[in-house]
This record gives C-alpha cells, structure tokens and sequence, in this order.
C-alpha cells in the first residue's frame, strides 16, 4: 500500500510485525485481524480510512512475520497485555480499536480489561466466546483437533474451514482465490498454537462483563451469518454502549466481500463524534 510502513518490535515475549499508514498525527486505530489472517487482512479499509486516521494493522501471534517465545503467550490474557505494551513501545496512550472474528474476541477483552486505551471499537463477526464451561471444554476438544488436522495437511484443513456455512459467500466471493492463497502463506505450526491457546474454547467467557462496558463500540455483523446476527443481537441488549449494524447480502467476512460498505460504516461510527486521541 502506497505510503504504508512495514516494521517490527520487540515486547517480550512477542516479535510483532506490523505496517503503518497515514499521518502519525492523526487519531490512530488498531486493527486486529482473524484466525489465518494477518496484517493485510483490512488493506483496502485502511487505504480509505488512511487518509483520516493513523492506521496500525499487527500480526497477531502465530500469524504473518510475528513471534512468541512460549506456548503460554498465545493466550489471550497474555496476547492482550502484550498488545498494551505494543501500545505504549509506539507511544499510542489512546486509539481507535477495529477486530474480526478472532481478532473481534481479542479486542472485546481489550476494551474490557484496558478501557483507558481505548475511544471507540468495532467488532466484525465477534463474540465474547462461550457462556458455559461444558461448551468451552467441548469447544476446546474441537479446537484441539482442527490443530491435529491443520499441522497434517494445512491445504485440506483450508478447505475443509472455508466449507463451514458462515464462509459461504466469501467462498463464493471474486477475491476468494487470493484470500485463500493469502491464508496458506502462514506457517500451520504457530497457527495450530494460536487456535490450541486462543481458540474460542481455551477464551475465557465476556457474557458477563458486557454490562460493565463504557466504551462506544459498534457490532457489525453479515444478515448470512446468522449464527453471528443472534450472539451480537443478544450482546447488543446487553450493554447501551453497543450499537448493531446487520449488512445485507454479507456473511461472516463482510470486510472481504464489501468492503466499500464495511468501510463507510467504521468511518461513519468513528466520526459520529469528535476523537481527541492522547499520543
């Protein structure tokens, strides 16, 4: 991307890389992307929201170019205090925050846990993970053996996700050839890590926090992906901060497969009031 800056650094216990784009004196966003993507996933948002914001996009652990020492620090209580730190290496004291699906999860924790950091957040097809621990231990079993296939025969364990309903219409998207071709360039061992130790399974369950939230944050969700429609119809109602916006024609990668729309609502929520970010 034209004027974007690719570089990394080092938080123990995490390498992360990362680009950069727009005017470092401009409010700036997080953006956090899902599981199998990395720093490019939101490319042809940023190039708009670029010309407004200061834009961060970060490999998250086990994915793209970034690194971690353990097994313990693909978690996501460990993920996100690295992230934090990762903040305060640039010297960003306030941004926006932007997450998809897995990356959704992760900035749901962050704007619970590290309010103070963040003004505004927006979730694409996320949720605050399971609200039993029957379903995280049957979840975790799952992720567990989704890990097993996917150090086996990445290829297959690709096409056998991309299956899964919420894909289909990114599946049958334009762009899906090079999105698939995107997600094999990651390396299935660290992948597998990150699905075993952040995998919605081992995540600890937000159901019961969302009330406490003081952050503006806007849910954006595929009509598709119903599945989706009903965790965020159900988070939206659980907290006045939250505001749901339903995409027709989208299912779960909205992103991907309307960009232009995804775009003008994260740049309508972010601009809906003035952002004063700290730097």
């Amino acid at each position: 991307m034209e004027g974007a800056k690719a570089r990394s650094i080092w938080v123990e216990p995490y390498h992360f890389h990362y680009y950069s784009a727009g005017c470092t004196t401009h409010p700036p966003i997080l953006f956090l992307h899902g599981f199998m993507g990395n720093c490019h996933e939101f490319d042809e948002a940023i190039a708009t929201l670029s010309q407004q914001f200061y834009c961060v996009a970060v490999d998250l652990p086990g994915h793209g170019n970034s690194a971690v020492t353990s097994d313990l620090n693909y978690s996501m209580k460990h993920t996100a205090a690295g992230l934090i730190r990762f903040l305060d290496v640039l010297q960003i004291k306030q941004c926006c925050l932007v997450g998809y699906s897995m990356g959704g999860r992760l900035a749901l924790y962050l704007t619970l846990h590290f309010p103070q950091y963040f003004l505004k957040v927006v979730l694409e097809s996320a949720s605050p993970g399971l609200k039993t621990q029957a379903e995280q231990r049957q979840r975790k079993q799952r992720d567990l053996e989704l890990a097993f296939q996917l150090k086996t025969d990445f290829p297959a364990f690709l096409e056998n996700w991309y299956s899964q309903p919420l894909f289909a219409e990114i599946k049958a998207h334009p762009t899906f050839n090079t999105v698939f071709a995107r997600r094999l360039q990651n390396n299935p061992f660290t992948l597998a890590k990150s699905l075993q130790y952040l995998g919605t399974g081992c995540q600890p369950s937000l159901w019961q926090a969302l009330n406490q939230n003081t952050v503006p944050v806007l849910l954006i969700v595929g009509e598709r992906d119903q599945k989706f429609v009903e965790i965020n119809t159900e988070m939206a109602a659980q907290c006045r901060f939250f505001s749901l916006e339903i995409i027709d024609r989208c299912g779960h990668t909205i992103h991907l497969e309307n960009p232009d729309r995804f775009t003008q609502k994260v740049l309508s929520f972010l601009l809906s009031n003035s952002l004063t970010a700290k730097r």
